[in-house]
């Protein structure tokens, strides 16, 4: 029998590791797992065998829940491969959760189940390393799948472009600097299986002709930082790593380089400029990354999740990923939901689900108990959705279809005491803060859009505030050199077009 708990920065957030420290004075070494995602149970501490099958979980672990858990624990082993009864009423179990037993987990199979630096099985990679290159972008044309980063931009065009681009160097880089309120997949990935993320970039590496990868890794993510740099040094000695690739003639290196805590460096072209050790500010493009990227070399720039998507795809086959979801929003979306909900916390499905049915049958509504105004979608410069927009697919067709976007998956829900004025002016608060100050309409637009939204609370206003504000974001939205800029008007729009109420000076 093994005991496992939950060590990702949920789990420690709420007291993993002093119960692990508890755990240990009784002579337990516990085995260290990723999360299941379900945020609000955490820490989760399970008996599993050594098939890894469950015997019986704790949640919401506490150090004074580790007698009855070493007490359980003896017991389990002296009875063998029993099936005791589970220590936690069936709410609170996380493997019976409908939370997570109505998900269709193909990024996040492994998470929670095996320990993130236990080294899986790696005949899918040996298979496709037999295959030809482009055998293996057509998979990925085939399977349709999207940037999942925000963008939705088909991910074979990317891998086709670098690919065809003569040069005697090219790169794989993961843009792992998870910056987006609200957002935590990337994390949660790196923390609970960073194999998967590994072996995504070796066959990304592998199809585009690169020989170096690079995670561009956010400084606030210490435990994923942790259990990378262990992963690299698993996956080197095992030859997964390194020259020739279990034993093929392909050879690959992953390094981590660690980010400075700025938001623009979210953006591609700003990303490589702060890998190469310059201030992180937007280029101009064309050209591209795909042909002049790092180091004016072809390099292939995809988000945590897009990366680990990839060994899913041949895993199920092309075909049949390209069944999940709706039309060309195919595959699954890890949606990650947070704020003012009672169940908070990561949901793999296919595309094609609603915001309702995440925000009411996973997220439970409000922790609150208020009934639910708003949720935003797509981070801190993503649209606010009305009530009457909850059942909108969350497809990237429909949801532009309506002015917003599925972003990197994340959902903030809002209960009906928020402002909808005082969110506005944070999105332009927001972008004046992290602009990297190289183009005047995000660098002066943002500054000028808070000073207009702040008249509302001085109650100077007049019919033009309005106008001024629409201005402004019509110069953000068509000059400025990036979605830093461009899309810090999505926000404000949809508050003040979907909200007016929350406009009207205060009296």
């Amino acid at each position: 029998m093994n005991l496992h708990i939950s060590d990702d920065s949920f789990a420690r957030a709420l007291g993993s590791e002093s119960v692990e420290f508890a755990l240990k004075t009784h002579g337990i070494e516990p085995i260290r797992t990723g999360s299941f995602g379900l945020a609000w149970l955490e820490p989760v501490v399970q008996i599993r065998n050594s098939d890894h099958r469950l015997i019986s979980e704790f949640t919401k672990v506490s150090v004074e829940d580790v007698p009855a858990i070493v007490e359980l624990l003896n017991s389990t082993q002296k009875q063998g491969n029993g099936d005791p009864p589970t220590s936690n009423p069936a709410e609170l179990s996380v493997s019976s959760h409908p939370f997570y037993t109505k998900q269709h987990r193909l990024v996040f199979d492994r998470a929670g189940v095996c320990p993130p630096l236990q080294l899986p099985s790696f005949t899918l990679l040996e298979n496709l390393l037999d295959q030809d290159p482009n055998q293996i972008i057509a998979g990925m044309e085939t399977s349709w799948l999207r940037g999942r980063g925000g963008a939705g931009f088909p991910a074979f065009i990317k891998w086709r472009t670098v690919a065809d681009t003569p040069a005697d160097q090219k790169y794989v880089v993961c843009n792992a600097d998870e910056g987006d309120s609200g957002t935590f997949s990337d994390r949660m990935l790196m923390e609970g299986d960073p194999f998967k993320l590994i072996e995504g970039m070796i066959i990304a590496g592998y199809a585009t002709g690169a020989t170096q990868g690079f995670i561009y890794l956010r400084s606030e993510y210490p435990v994923a930082k942790e259990y990378l740099d262990r992963a690299l040094e698993i996956a080197y000695t095992e030859k997964l790593l390194g020259k020739n690739v279990l034993n093929s003639n392909f050879s690959f290196d992953i390094e981590v380089l660690i980010g400075a805590g700025a938001y623009i460096c979210g953006e591609e072209t700003s990303l490589l400029e702060s890998l190469e050790g310059k201030r992180g500010q937007i280029k101009v493009k064309p050209p591209v990354p795909a042909i002049a990227g790092l180091f004016e070399k072809p390099t292939l720039v995809h988000n945590v999740i897009s990366l680990a998507a990839v060994p899913g795809i041949f895993e199920i086959g092309p075909e049949a990923y390209a069944q999940l979801g709706v039309g060309k929003s195919t595959g699954t979306m890890p949606f990650q939901i947070s704020g003012n909900v009672k169940q908070g916390g990561l949901i793999e499905l296919p595309f094609g689900h609603t915001v309702n049915e995440l925000v009411y049958n996973y997220g439970s509504g409000t922790a609150s108990g208020r009934p639910v105004r708003t949720v935003q979608i797509g981070g801190p410069l993503g649209a606010y959705l009305s009530e009457s927009e909850f059942d909108t697919p969350l497809t990237y067709e429909a949801m532009a279809e309506i002015g917003a976007g599925i972003g990197h998956g994340g959902l903030v829900v809002f209960d009906d005491t928020v402002n909808l004025k005082e969110q506005a002016e944070y999105a332009f608060e927001f972008c004046e803060i992290e602009s990297c100050g190289k183009c005047t309409p995000c660098r002066i637009g943002s500054v000028r859009g808070k000073e207009a939204l702040r008249q509302f609370s001085s109650n100077n206003v007049d019919a033009r505030t309005l106008v001024v504000i629409e201005e402004l974001c019509e110069v953000m939205e068509k000059a400025s050199l990036c979605q830093m800029g461009g899309m810090t008007p999505i926000p404000v729009r949809s508050a003040i077009q979907k909200f007016p109420e929350d406009f009207i000076p205060e009296q």
